[in-house]
């Protein structure tokens, strides 16, 4: 039977928990990008996120014998506390199953509202399937993140308030994709309102599944998600916000975790307000649209779905904004060894700062450096460039190298020319006890470890460059190895930046 999404949201049961959330014009924003962007603060929930109005509507349609018997859910983070909330102001008992990788701030407003907490697994898939094992030795009724009519209409609410508190011209409502909870219930009330109205889903380039799955017209399952915007870090979207997607979103954009720490700061600098990753996806997404499209002056509306943000991760926000907004330049740089090669180098850059700057000595011909240079745009790191290949100067644009920016800024000048059949991989290691003993376990005991770097980002992965002496006859061998340590890894034995910085 067909729901009729525009009834179930009309009289979704939100309000006891949810309050109607404000639609603010972001002023600094707005003017910067020639539109009217208006933000919708569903960061200003109790739970400073949207998820308790599908939680608490799915659970307040639950009859008071299956209250009785109790709800279990799997979450990360903020449909955990959602559901918490509204099992708190419902009586009712609430088992929520978290990864062992969630950060205890999150776990810790969880356990608050008197639910059961019960750790499990280092992803929200382990979660879900140790959630739904649970649920049928129990009987309590899963309360799914995404997937389910009634959690999307109560999402579906934020579609009805934004229309009722902008009644003007609207040309789009940007919107973050996970499961698709959100997109599915805001865009179901909003086609049928206001079909004008385009819907734009907004997607990390790393957690791409509902992009993927809509080119594909199926459902796509992702081997591995990007954890930076945990939020959204959903290897399969759900099959109803499937159906509604292909239905009602107009295009989905994709952006990198330089561009949502740039629309972080975007934010703060408009609200003085502190969002999550995936609570500024939306943001990032505008800015991404209106750069593609060439728009000016219109309006626009980004969902601000969540501020549940650890404050150790701010540091790497901080770090990476700068170049979200293209105004910073990263660049390796090879001069000649000689006196006064560094001067003509420095009075090449003119006026520009120089946010960072490694060099080590390598050799009596060549000097390699490691150079960050404020910029205005994308166009001045593409003019600098150019301008040092007239001066027949051999640079590397490392802006959008992800090794260069996590590791190697941090690591110049690490060559090691006694370091034989040197191989370096980069990893994320679960972050907890023992990953990194699990690791060097399976290690072959033939094979030495020539470099190692890691850097906690307060991200729920922690990111390691590791190089080996791996002799050419062990591929196989170690291919074997890599197979049984399950760690997401990259091979950047042919990176430039290693072969410039770090190398043998």
């Amino acid at each position: 039977m067909a729901v009729d999404y525009l009834q179930k949201i009309l009289t979704a049961k939100v309000y006891d928990v949810a309050v109607e959330t404000p639609l603010e014009l972001a002023p600094t924003l707005s003017r910067r990008l020639g539109n009217r962007i208006l933000l919708k603060r569903e960061d200003q929930q109790s739970v400073f996120s949207f998820k308790l109005r599908g939680a608490y509507n799915k659970m307040a349609q639950l009859s008071d014998a299956e209250r009785a018997r109790g709800v279990i859910a799997a979450s990360a983070g903020n449909h955990a506390q959602g559901v918490a909330l509204a099992a708190q102001r419902l009586g009712c008992t609430a088992t929520i199953v978290m990864p062992v990788t969630t950060p205890h701030i999150k776990i810790a407003a969880v356990e608050s509202r008197s639910a059961k907490v019960v750790l499990h697994g280092d992803s929200y898939s382990d979660a879900y399937d140790k959630a739904q094992a649970l649920q049928k030795r129990s009987g309590a009724s899963f309360v799914h993140p995404y997937d389910d009519p009634d959690v999307i209409a109560g999402q579906g609410t934020i579609g009805m308030e934004i229309l009722r508190q902008w009644q003007a011209p609207l040309d789009a409502i940007f919107v973050a994709i996970g499961g698709g909870g959100l997109v599915s219930g805001i865009a179901a009330y909003v086609k049928r309102v206001r079909p004008e109205v385009k819907i734009i889903g907004v997607q990390p380039e790393d957690s791409d599944a509902m992009a993927r799955s809509l080119a594909a017209g199926r459902r796509v399952r992702l081997p591995h998600v990007g954890l930076f915007a945990d939020g959204v870090a959903v290897r399969q979207v759900g099959r109803e916000t499937f159906r509604l997607a292909r239905k009602y979103v107009d295009d989905i954009v994709l952006v990198d975790t330089d561009a949502i720490c740039a629309a972080l700061k975007d934010v703060f600098e408009d609200t003085r307000s502190i969002l999550e990753p995936a609570g500024a996806l939306s943001i990032a997404g505008v800015k991404a649209w209106v750069e593609r499209e060439g728009t000016r002056d219109r309006t626009y509306a980004a969902i601000a779905c969540g501020a549940n943000m650890n404050f150790d991760r701010l540091r790497f926000v901080a770090e990476r904004a700068e170049l979200g907004e293209k105004r910073e330049a990263i660049i390796a740089v090879s001069i000649p060894e000689r006196p006064g090669s560094f001067r003509e180098f420095c009075e090449l850059l003119g006026k520009r700062s120089v946010t960072e700057f490694n060099y080590r000595y390598a050799d009596a011909k060549v000097a390699h450096l490691f150079v960050g240079i404020e910029v205005a745009n994308r166009q001045e790191t593409d003019q600098l460039l150019a301008e040092l290949e007239r001066r027949h100067i051999e640079a590397y644009d490392l802006s959008d190298n992800e090794m260069a920016k996590l590791h190697v800024r941090h690591l110049v000048g690490g060559h090691a020319p006694a370091a034989e059949h040197e191989i370096l991989y980069r990893f994320e290691f679960p972050e907890r006890p023992g990953a990194l003993m699990r690791f060097l376990n399976s290690m072959s005991a033939g094979w030495n470890i020539s470099l190692f770097h890691y850097r906690n980002h307060g991200a729920d992965y922690g990111r390691v460059l590791v190089g080996m002496q791996v002799p050419p006859r062990d591929g196989a061998k170690f291919r074997r190895f890599l197979d049984r340590l399950g760690y997401d890894c990259v091979d950047e034995s042919a990176n430039p930046a290693y072969r410039m910085f770090l190398g043998g």
